[in-house]
Protein backbone atom coordinates (compact mmCIF):
# COMPACT_ATOMS: atom_id res chain seq x y z
CA UNK A 1 0.00 0.00 0.00
CA UNK A 2 1.40 3.40 -1.02
CA UNK A 3 2.26 6.04 1.53
CA UNK A 4 -0.52 8.56 2.10
CA UNK A 5 0.31 11.93 0.62
CA UNK A 6 0.63 14.75 3.18
CA UNK A 7 -1.78 17.65 3.08
CA UNK A 8 -5.32 18.16 1.88
CA UNK A 9 -6.80 17.31 -1.55
CA UNK A 10 -6.84 20.96 -2.68
CA UNK A 11 -7.61 21.35 -6.39
CA UNK A 12 -7.35 24.55 -8.41
CA UNK A 13 -5.11 27.41 -9.50
CA UNK A 14 -3.44 30.11 -7.46
CA UNK A 15 -2.21 33.10 -9.46
CA UNK A 16 0.79 34.41 -7.58
CA UNK A 17 2.32 37.83 -8.15
CA UNK A 18 5.85 36.57 -7.58
CA UNK A 19 8.20 38.96 -5.78
CA UNK A 20 11.77 39.64 -6.89
CA UNK A 21 14.68 37.52 -5.60
CA UNK A 22 12.60 34.35 -5.30
CA UNK A 23 12.82 31.27 -7.51
CA UNK A 24 9.68 29.75 -8.99
CA UNK A 25 10.35 26.53 -7.07
CA UNK A 26 10.55 28.45 -3.78
CA UNK A 27 7.29 30.22 -4.60
CA UNK A 28 5.51 26.92 -5.31
CA UNK A 29 6.73 25.51 -1.99
CA UNK A 30 5.40 28.49 -0.04
CA UNK A 31 1.98 28.43 -1.75
CA UNK A 32 1.69 24.68 -1.28
CA UNK A 33 2.33 25.04 2.45
CA UNK A 34 -0.11 27.95 2.79
CA UNK A 35 -2.86 25.93 1.10
CA UNK A 36 -1.77 22.69 2.81
CA UNK A 37 -2.08 21.05 -0.61
CA UNK A 38 -0.97 17.52 -1.34
CA UNK A 39 0.46 18.38 -4.74
CA UNK A 40 1.63 21.55 -6.50
CA UNK A 41 3.50 22.74 -9.57
CA UNK A 42 3.97 25.90 -11.64
CA UNK A 43 3.24 26.72 -15.27
CA UNK A 44 6.24 28.56 -16.68
CA UNK A 45 9.39 29.49 -14.78
CA UNK A 46 10.09 33.08 -13.80
CA UNK A 47 13.70 34.05 -13.15
CA UNK A 48 14.50 35.17 -9.58
CA UNK A 49 15.05 38.74 -10.81
CA UNK A 50 11.65 38.78 -12.55
CA UNK A 51 8.33 39.60 -10.91
CA UNK A 52 4.73 39.01 -11.86
CA UNK A 53 2.34 36.29 -12.87
CA UNK A 54 3.28 32.77 -11.79
CA UNK A 55 0.29 30.39 -12.12
CA UNK A 56 0.57 27.66 -9.50
CA UNK A 57 -1.43 24.47 -9.94
CA UNK A 58 -2.68 22.55 -6.90
CA UNK A 59 -3.88 18.95 -6.93
CA UNK A 60 -5.86 18.02 -10.03
CA UNK A 61 -4.91 21.33 -11.69
CA UNK A 62 -1.38 19.96 -12.20
CA UNK A 63 -2.86 17.81 -15.00
CA UNK A 64 -3.58 21.00 -16.98
CA UNK A 65 -0.12 22.56 -16.55
CA UNK A 66 1.05 21.64 -20.10
CA UNK A 67 -1.80 23.69 -21.55
CA UNK A 68 -0.69 26.82 -19.66
CA UNK A 69 3.00 26.25 -20.40
CA UNK A 70 2.06 26.49 -24.09
CA UNK A 71 -0.06 29.64 -23.58
CA UNK A 72 0.74 33.18 -24.73
CA UNK A 73 2.65 35.28 -22.20
CA UNK A 74 2.89 39.06 -21.83
CA UNK A 75 5.89 40.88 -20.36
CA UNK A 76 6.81 44.48 -19.58
CA UNK A 77 10.57 44.93 -19.44
CA UNK A 78 13.34 47.51 -19.38
CA UNK A 79 16.52 47.37 -21.44
CA UNK A 80 19.48 49.32 -20.14
CA UNK A 81 21.78 50.35 -22.97
CA UNK A 82 25.56 50.49 -23.00
CA UNK A 83 26.37 47.12 -21.43
CA UNK A 84 25.95 43.54 -22.56
CA UNK A 85 26.24 41.00 -19.76
CA UNK A 86 26.92 37.28 -19.84
CA UNK A 87 23.56 36.56 -18.19
CA UNK A 88 21.70 39.07 -20.41
CA UNK A 89 20.31 40.68 -17.23
CA UNK A 90 21.65 42.91 -14.46
CA UNK A 91 23.08 40.03 -12.44
CA UNK A 92 25.94 39.04 -14.74
CA UNK A 93 29.40 40.23 -15.69
CA UNK A 94 29.84 42.97 -18.30
CA UNK A 95 31.20 41.50 -21.55
CA UNK A 96 30.82 44.47 -23.94
CA UNK A 97 30.22 48.24 -23.61
CA UNK A 98 29.23 51.17 -25.80
CA UNK A 99 28.73 54.92 -25.37
CA UNK A 100 26.12 55.01 -28.15
CA UNK A 101 22.46 55.46 -27.20
CA UNK A 102 19.64 54.72 -29.68
CA UNK A 103 17.01 57.29 -30.59
CA UNK A 104 13.26 56.70 -30.71
CA UNK A 105 13.55 56.45 -34.49
CA UNK A 106 16.39 53.93 -34.25
CA UNK A 107 14.31 51.67 -32.01
CA UNK A 108 11.20 51.99 -34.22
CA UNK A 109 13.23 50.93 -37.24
CA UNK A 110 14.49 47.64 -35.77
CA UNK A 111 11.45 46.47 -33.76
CA UNK A 112 9.72 44.80 -36.75
CA UNK A 113 12.65 42.35 -36.91
CA UNK A 114 11.58 41.03 -33.51
CA UNK A 115 7.96 40.27 -34.43
CA UNK A 116 6.45 37.14 -35.94
CA UNK A 117 8.23 33.80 -36.19
CA UNK A 118 11.90 34.55 -35.49
CA UNK A 119 15.12 32.69 -34.78
CA UNK A 120 16.50 33.24 -31.30
CA UNK A 121 19.59 32.03 -29.45
CA UNK A 122 18.66 31.35 -25.81
CA UNK A 123 20.86 32.87 -23.08
CA UNK A 124 23.79 30.79 -21.87
CA UNK A 125 22.39 31.19 -18.35
CA UNK A 126 19.12 29.33 -18.94
CA UNK A 127 17.47 26.13 -17.75
CA UNK A 128 17.85 24.43 -21.13
CA UNK A 129 19.56 21.05 -20.87
CA UNK A 130 22.75 20.31 -22.81
CA UNK A 131 23.89 16.69 -22.66
CA UNK A 132 21.88 16.18 -19.49
CA UNK A 133 23.15 19.32 -17.71
CA UNK A 134 21.39 22.66 -17.19
CA UNK A 135 23.02 25.37 -19.28
CA UNK A 136 23.25 27.72 -16.29
CA UNK A 137 25.15 25.11 -14.28
CA UNK A 138 27.69 24.75 -17.08
CA UNK A 139 27.98 28.53 -17.50
CA UNK A 140 28.50 29.07 -13.77
CA UNK A 141 31.23 26.44 -13.81
CA UNK A 142 33.06 28.49 -16.44
CA UNK A 143 32.38 26.14 -19.34
CA UNK A 144 31.67 27.47 -22.83
CA UNK A 145 27.94 27.16 -23.51
CA UNK A 146 26.68 27.15 -27.09
CA UNK A 147 22.91 26.68 -27.31
CA UNK A 148 21.61 26.31 -30.88
CA UNK A 149 19.20 28.90 -32.21
CA UNK A 150 15.55 27.94 -32.16
CA UNK A 151 12.32 29.19 -33.63
CA UNK A 152 9.99 31.20 -31.40
CA UNK A 153 6.98 33.40 -32.04
CA UNK A 154 6.55 37.01 -30.92
CA UNK A 155 3.00 38.23 -31.49
CA UNK A 156 3.86 41.84 -30.87
CA UNK A 157 6.43 44.14 -29.27
CA UNK A 158 5.82 47.79 -28.37
CA UNK A 159 8.26 50.50 -27.35
CA UNK A 160 6.79 52.20 -24.25
CA UNK A 161 8.41 55.55 -24.97
CA UNK A 162 6.18 57.36 -22.46
CA UNK A 163 7.00 55.02 -19.58
CA UNK A 164 7.70 57.15 -16.47
CA UNK A 165 11.06 55.46 -15.91
CA UNK A 166 12.25 55.74 -19.52
CA UNK A 167 15.50 57.64 -20.12
CA UNK A 168 18.26 57.85 -22.75
CA UNK A 169 19.98 54.97 -20.93
CA UNK A 170 16.89 52.78 -20.44
CA UNK A 171 14.02 51.92 -22.78
CA UNK A 172 10.82 50.09 -21.80
CA UNK A 173 8.91 47.57 -23.89
CA UNK A 174 5.87 45.31 -23.77
CA UNK A 175 5.75 42.03 -25.65
CA UNK A 176 3.31 39.16 -26.21
CA UNK A 177 5.10 35.96 -27.10
CA UNK A 178 4.80 32.21 -27.36
CA UNK A 179 6.37 29.27 -25.58
CA UNK A 180 10.16 29.24 -25.29
CA UNK A 181 10.73 32.94 -26.01
CA UNK A 182 13.45 34.55 -23.89
CA UNK A 183 12.94 38.25 -23.16
CA UNK A 184 16.59 38.46 -22.11
CA UNK A 185 17.58 37.32 -25.60
CA UNK A 186 15.35 39.99 -27.15
CA UNK A 187 17.12 42.64 -25.06
CA UNK A 188 20.56 41.30 -25.99
CA UNK A 189 19.74 41.17 -29.70
CA UNK A 190 18.12 44.62 -29.67
CA UNK A 191 21.32 46.06 -28.21
CA UNK A 192 23.45 44.35 -30.81
CA UNK A 193 21.25 45.40 -33.72
CA UNK A 194 21.20 49.00 -32.48
CA UNK A 195 24.97 49.00 -32.02
CA UNK A 196 24.79 50.01 -28.36
CA UNK A 197 24.59 46.69 -26.46
CA UNK A 198 21.98 46.13 -23.76
CA UNK A 199 20.60 43.87 -21.06
CA UNK A 200 17.31 43.42 -19.20
CA UNK A 201 17.29 45.55 -16.06
CA UNK A 202 13.63 44.99 -15.09
CA UNK A 203 11.25 42.20 -16.08
CA UNK A 204 7.62 41.70 -15.12
CA UNK A 205 5.22 39.10 -16.51
CA UNK A 206 1.72 40.55 -16.64
CA UNK A 207 -0.25 37.65 -18.14
CA UNK A 208 -0.06 33.92 -18.85
CA UNK A 209 -2.94 32.58 -20.94
CA UNK A 210 -6.16 33.31 -18.97
CA UNK A 211 -4.25 34.41 -15.86
CA UNK A 212 -3.43 38.08 -15.35
CA UNK A 213 -2.81 40.75 -12.76
CA UNK A 214 -6.60 41.02 -12.32
CA UNK A 215 -6.75 37.65 -10.53
CA UNK A 216 -3.29 37.61 -8.93
CA UNK A 217 -2.39 37.73 -5.24
CA UNK A 218 0.78 38.77 -3.49
CA UNK A 219 2.38 36.39 -1.01
CA UNK A 220 1.42 38.69 1.86
CA UNK A 221 -2.24 38.60 0.82
CA UNK A 222 -2.16 34.82 0.42
CA UNK A 223 -0.73 34.49 3.92
CA UNK A 224 -3.59 36.58 5.32
CA UNK A 225 -6.24 34.62 3.40
CA UNK A 226 -4.75 31.26 4.38
CA UNK A 227 -5.28 32.10 8.06
CA UNK A 228 -9.01 32.47 7.41
CA UNK A 229 -9.23 28.90 6.05
CA UNK A 230 -11.10 30.23 3.01
CA UNK A 231 -9.21 28.83 0.03
CA UNK A 232 -12.12 29.75 -2.24
CA UNK A 233 -11.11 33.39 -1.86
CA UNK A 234 -7.95 32.87 -3.90
CA UNK A 235 -8.41 29.49 -5.60
CA UNK A 236 -9.54 29.39 -9.24
CA UNK A 237 -11.24 26.27 -10.67
CA UNK A 238 -9.11 23.61 -12.35
CA UNK A 239 -10.83 24.25 -15.70
CA UNK A 240 -9.78 27.93 -15.72
CA UNK A 241 -6.66 26.80 -17.57
CA UNK A 242 -8.87 25.46 -20.35
CA UNK A 243 -11.10 28.49 -20.93
CA UNK A 244 -10.14 28.62 -24.61
CA UNK A 245 -11.29 25.02 -25.20
CA UNK A 246 -14.95 24.38 -26.18
CA UNK A 247 -17.11 22.87 -23.44
CA UNK A 248 -19.20 19.74 -23.94
CA UNK A 249 -21.89 18.69 -21.46
CA UNK A 250 -22.55 14.99 -20.85
CA UNK A 251 -24.59 13.02 -18.32
CA UNK A 252 -23.23 11.64 -15.06
CA UNK A 253 -23.48 8.00 -16.30
CA UNK A 254 -21.53 8.97 -19.42
CA UNK A 255 -18.92 10.65 -17.23
CA UNK A 256 -18.54 7.43 -15.26
CA UNK A 257 -17.88 5.53 -18.48
CA UNK A 258 -15.24 8.07 -19.50
CA UNK A 259 -13.60 7.68 -16.09
CA UNK A 260 -13.06 4.01 -16.90
CA UNK A 261 -11.45 4.91 -20.24
CA UNK A 262 -14.49 4.01 -22.35
CA UNK A 263 -15.41 6.14 -25.39
CA UNK A 264 -18.96 7.45 -25.69
CA UNK A 265 -21.00 8.69 -28.63
CA UNK A 266 -22.30 12.28 -28.40
CA UNK A 267 -24.42 14.50 -30.70
CA UNK A 268 -21.76 17.19 -31.12
CA UNK A 269 -20.58 18.33 -34.56
CA UNK A 270 -17.34 20.00 -33.45
CA UNK A 271 -14.18 17.88 -33.53
CA UNK A 272 -10.94 18.04 -31.57
CA UNK A 273 -10.07 18.64 -27.91
CA UNK A 274 -13.00 19.58 -25.64
CA UNK A 275 -13.57 20.43 -21.99
CA UNK A 276 -16.04 17.83 -20.70
CA UNK A 277 -18.61 18.87 -18.09
CA UNK A 278 -21.18 16.80 -16.16
CA UNK A 279 -23.71 18.38 -13.80
CA UNK A 280 -21.79 21.68 -14.19
CA UNK A 281 -18.62 19.99 -12.95
CA UNK A 282 -15.41 19.64 -14.95
CA UNK A 283 -14.72 15.93 -15.37
CA UNK A 284 -12.31 15.41 -18.28
CA UNK A 285 -10.39 16.63 -21.27
CA UNK A 286 -11.68 14.68 -24.24
CA UNK A 287 -10.90 14.16 -27.91
CA UNK A 288 -13.97 14.25 -30.14
CA UNK A 289 -13.86 12.70 -33.59
CA UNK A 290 -16.75 11.55 -35.73
CA UNK A 291 -19.20 11.96 -32.86
CA UNK A 292 -17.15 9.69 -30.60
CA UNK A 293 -15.66 11.19 -27.43
CA UNK A 294 -12.55 9.55 -25.99
CA UNK A 295 -11.01 10.56 -22.64
CA UNK A 296 -7.58 12.23 -22.79
CA UNK A 297 -7.35 13.16 -19.11
CA UNK A 298 -9.88 12.41 -16.38
CA UNK A 299 -10.24 14.65 -13.32
CA UNK A 300 -11.43 13.88 -9.80
CA UNK A 301 -12.20 17.44 -8.71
Amino acid sequence: MGRKRRGDPVNGWVVLDKPIDMTSTQAVGIVRRLANAQKAGHAGTLDPLATGILPIALGEATKTVPHIVDATKTYVFAVTWGEERNTDDGEGDVVATSDHRPSYEDIAQVLPAFEGVIRQKPPAFSAIKLQGERAYDLARAGEAVDIPERQVEVYGITHLAEHPQASPDTAWFETRCGKGTYVRAIARDLGRMLGCYGHVSSLRRTAVGPFSQDNAFSLDTLRELSHSARADQYLLPVETALDDIPALAITRPEAERLAFGQPIRVPFTREGIVRVMADDRFVAIGDLEGGVLRPVRVFNS
